[in-house]
């Protein structure tokens, strides 16, 4: 439960519940044994701004004392350690002072470790799980020729001799799997446009020249259009497409491919 009167070591204005807390690492590396910078010192500082008083006060972790600010400790301060194990802390409800340092005060809580949060991961958990639906929803009632062009972003080439039963198996694994991109490549229009260009020339009715810079008619080698410099051939084509002369020969495909 929540202290009713305010909590010794703590921010005005701040709710503090006396519990059991864990922490974690978040950097890529997680060492066996990590310490955690645990007093202010010259030359590493470990400073609170405290927007009350309006200057900085010293950190430091003393196991004997209720605050880890240096100017709320009175006596002879027994300094203690902060080692995180297999990227992990557990600090058990009686250890005030560390979880106040960890929880409230330290500079490094969100850059290299932060506090298991319960109510936070169900929200993110909820949130998940609802953009899930939505992907497999979009997935399910998908055209097999979108389907084809949001498949090819993963599975390249492959996507032209799989079958519709294996399409949709895909396509539903792929929105289960990533929901967030597969969502937004289902409402990127150029992925379908790219999809379109890559089987027009799968079908040999047009053609991109070796050096990628330019796309011909297969059947008289007419230019159509160049590729802009440092642009990917099909993602520069499925813009042309867009223009007033694209549209054209799209139009002009669209038979064609039927």
């Amino acid at each position: 439960m929540a202290n009713t009167k305010q909590a010794v070591g703590v921010p005005v204005g701040t709710q503090w519940e006396i519990k059991d807390r864990i922490y974690y690492l978040t950097t890529k590396e997680q060492p066996l044994v990590f310490s955690l910078p645990s007093k202010h010192t010259r030359r590493k500082p470990l400073l609170w701004f405290d927007t009350e008083a309006g200057f900085q006060k010293e950190l430091r972790y003393a196991t004997n004392q209720p605050s880890p600010l240096v100017d709320e400790q009175k006596g002879m301060a027994t300094l203690g350690r902060i080692v995180f194990r297999d990227g992990a802390l557990s600090v058990p409800a009686r250890e005030q002072s560390l979880q106040k340092m960890l929880s409230i005060y330290h500079p490094l809580k969100n850059v290299i470790y932060q506090e298991h949060n319960e109510v936070e991961i169900a929200s993110d958990d909820l949130d998940y799980m609802e953009l899930e639906i939505e992907a497999l929803t979009i997935a399910k009632d998908l055209d097999l020729d979108i389907a084809e062009g949001i498949l090819r972003v993963e599975l390249g080439s492959k996507v032209t001799k799989m079958t519709s039963k294996e399409l949709k198996r895909d396509l539903l694994l792929f929105a289960k799997r990533n929901p967030a991109l597969f969502i937004s490549l289902a409402q990127d229009e150029n992925v379908q446009l790219r999809n379109f260009g890559i089987k027009a020339a799968e079908a040999n009715l047009i053609k991109l020249s070796p050096d990628n810079r330019q796309f011909t008619w297969a059947s008289n080698g007419r230019k159509l259009m160049t590729v802009p410099f440092d642009e990917h051939p099909y993602s520069a084509l499925a813009a042309w497409f867009q223009t007033d002369e694209g549209l054209e020969v799209f139009s002009n495909l669209e038979k064609r491919l039927k």
